[in-house]
């Protein structure tokens, strides 16, 4: 946080300039979820994909029950906070692809992204899914899947997953199921790999 004394022209986290008086200027913080933030991001989730027909939308439940297993990375728990407030979250987790040959090899699964809707389309979404996917890149994961809308997710450099030999139960929606292919860590590793992606077992629940 910045505190000036005099007035300055600064631009606030949502992207909208600010001129005049300005004592604090608040900005985002991006990080990994803590202990502490599983209620915050409950909320987050709940005020995101709220809808009438629904109690509490399956998003969350997903991500209690992802936290039990073996496909959670910590790391990749993404939150956005926003004076102090949580307001944005991104997950990703493991998922494997199993090729029609060889070895099964380790991915991430994107999902679910939400930003609480009071802050929401002032660029906090597209933030804690990049810092998510940066954070992916510095543990050395090479490949991640997503399903949702194009227009979002291209600008990250996802592209249809069937052009990279991917397959998932949701393959045949055509354009929103989507992969990424991150950089390598060396220039000595080989392609990302093709088949078909397994999920755990909280996704058949969504």
């Amino acid at each position: 946080m910045c505190t000036c004394a005099t007035p300055i022209r600064a631009t606030i986290a949502d992207g909208r300039p600010v001129t005049g008086n300005v004592a604090r200027v608040t900005t985002l913080r991006l990080r990994p979820e803590g202990p502490a933030d599983a209620g915050p991001v409950r909320r987050v989730l709940a005020s995101a994909f709220a809808r009438p027909e629904v109690q509490t939308p399956p998003e969350v439940g997903l991500v209690d029950d992802l936290r039990d297993t073996d496909a959670w990375v910590s790391e990749l728990a993404m939150v956005a906070e926003y004076g102090g407030e949580v307001v944005g979250y991104s997950l990703l987790t493991r998922v494997r692809v199993r090729p029609d040959r060889g070895a099964v090899a380790p991915a991430l699964a994107l999902g679910p992204v939400a930003v609480a809707p009071h802050r929401q389309r002032v660029g906090h979404g597209s933030a804690v899914v990049q810092a998510a996917l940066d954070a992916a890149t510095e543990l050395g994961e090479r490949l991640v899947v997503v399903l949702g809308d194009p227009a979002f997710y291209r600008r990250f450099g996802f592209e249809p997953a069937a052009e990279l030999g991917l397959t998932s139960p949701w393959a045949g929606l055509g354009e929103p199921w989507q992969a990424l292919v991150l950089p390598p860590s060396t220039s000595e590793e080989g392609p990302p790999p093709r088949g078909e992606v397994v999920f755990p077992a909280p996704w058949s629940r969504v």
